[in-house]
């Protein structure tokens, strides 16, 4: 009898799941995403292996080249290959995208859990602060930031965390409200559970769905954020590639190699859109009201 009531109790969660696996496998915009992005990753990660060139290699007798055979896309104006300092500034955009989620839940989970787990006052005053967090200009506060803590790559995901986390922390607030209604939770609560307990084991687990929907969707915001930051000289700091530093060099002659901004800038496109995809299959896959 214990493991038929165990059986049944841990259906629904698989059962979600499931259903929610195989409608993102049913749309082909969502699968192309993560294919795109699985890709970037692979060439990102294998580029110091194949590439006969380095992203800091310089060649003076083959400046501002178009694509050839030796150069696929062609070299810039100080003879790098641009196509080995394309995917090693994916590696760059990558690394903003995940390591500013990262912060951003660490900061923003907390915050919104504790408000909408314990109510009253205390969620008034964080709310509060996350509305004054939220009036901020993003971009302005996050040059800010940057002048502040200096600029490493560290401090640049940093800086983008600490201005990001305000919509994770509302929509955390919005679930455990809603998930602190219901029976299960009320009953760990009448069971002696404590508010540490019953937000760990109960209200965040059951608001991963929309969580994880969200950080697709944010992860492209923060690669614009890095490329903005770069393409005006306040991002990554020179040789290391980045694709916002690479159209703003790129920009300084765009009439004699448009290559240089055509291709960093298609790159930036592309990663934002295969993200933005993948976001809309998950939210899709993962909407309540589709389920069976």
């Amino acid at each position: 009898m214990e493991a038929t009531a165990t059986q049944i109790s841990a259906r629904p969660h698989h059962t979600l799941w499931g259903d929610a696996y195989i409608r993102l496998r049913r749309n082909r915009l969502a699968i192309a995403g993560a294919v795109i992005i699985v890709l970037i990753i692979i060439g990102a990660v294998i580029i110091p292996y194949v590439s006969p060139y380095t992203f800091d290699k310089q060649d003076i007798t083959a400046i501002l080249e178009g694509p050839s055979r030796e150069h696929w896309l062609g070299t810039d104006s100080l003879g790098r290959d641009v196509f080995t300092r394309l995917l090693y500034g994916a590696r760059t955009s990558l690394a903003v995208g995940i390591f500013t989620q990262i912060i951003i839940l660490l900061i923003g989970i907390p915050i919104g859990a504790v408000a909408g787990s314990l109510g009253g006052k205390t969620d008034n005053l964080l709310m509060r602060f996350v509305d004054v967090m939220y009036a901020f200009p993003d971009i302005l506060l996050i040059i800010l930031l940057r002048a502040i803590l200096g600029g490493s790559i560290f401090n640049i995901f940093l800086a983008i965390g600490l201005v990001s986390w305000v919509n994770v922390a509302r929509l955390i607030r919005g679930q455990v409200l809603s998930l602190k209604q219901r029976d299960f939770v009320t009953a760990a609560r009448a069971m002696g559970g404590s508010s540490g307990y019953r937000i760990m084991r109960h209200l965040i687990p059951n608001s991963l769905g929309p969580i994880i929907v969200l950080v697709t969707f944010s992860i492209p915001r923060a690669i614009f954020a890095e490329a903005a930051l770069s393409y005006i000289g306040i991002g990554v700091k020179p040789p290391t590639p980045s694709w916002g530093t690479m159209i703003r060099d790129g920009y300084d002659v765009i009439f004699a190699a448009p290559h240089l901004v055509i291709f960093p800038a298609i790159a930036i496109a592309i990663l934002m859109l295969s993200f933005t995809f993948l976001g809309d299959g998950l939210r899709d896959a993962l909407d309540p009201r589709l389920r069976k």
